[in-house]
């Protein structure tokens, strides 16, 4: 390795949830490149001005600690985030109810922490399960849902209504 490479360890900002935010962010990623490299090539004594920016990409920006008007970095950034595109593990969390945005941001924080830095969460809904979640991998499956519950203590639920009715 050469004295001046360094190894970037870049992460994914707390506003990409999903594999939807991820493509966004890299969609608009791609077209700031574009635009920039663009300018570059139109004027070349002069900077490039920054155009206006999401939200989403000045989080990424933010938290990666990157100069956007660099070439390099953003090339950096692209390669990092597709290969987070094709590689991230992704959760798929159902609900009877939708999630407000705090409490998900919450999950994906604790995520992010005890189970894997780069989780993607797909949010469903699913108003049959009444209460708890019902959580999807590639190859896993746990079902956390009351209903579940409910439906393996059916006998004893019917028991203890005919014992009330009694």
């Amino acid at each position: 390795m050469a004295p001046n490479d360094t190894l970037v360890a870049y992460s994914l900002p707390l506003s990409v949830v999903s594999p939807v935010d991820l493509g966004r962010l890299i969609r608009e990623l791609e077209a700031l490149d574009n635009d920039l490299n663009q300018a570059v090539i139109s004027f070349p004594d002069n900077e490039p001005k920054m155009p206006i920016t999401s939200r989403l990409l000045d989080e990424a920006i933010a938290v990666n600690k990157i100069v956007p008007q660099l070439a390099e970095d953003r090339k950096q950034l692209i390669a990092y985030l597709w290969g987070m595109k094709a590689k991230a593990p992704v959760l798929h969390i159902s609900f009877s109810a939708d999630p407000s945005p705090l409490f998900t941001q919450k999950l994906l924080v604790w995520l992010r922490q005890e189970v894997n830095k780069d989780v993607l969460v797909t949010i469903g809904l699913q108003p049959s399960i009444g209460a708890g979640c019902i959580v999807r991998t590639n190859n896993k499956f746990f079902d956390l849902s009351l209903r579940k519950d409910m439906l393996s203590k059916r006998g004893l639920l019917l028991s203890e209504i005919s014992e009330a009715r009694a």
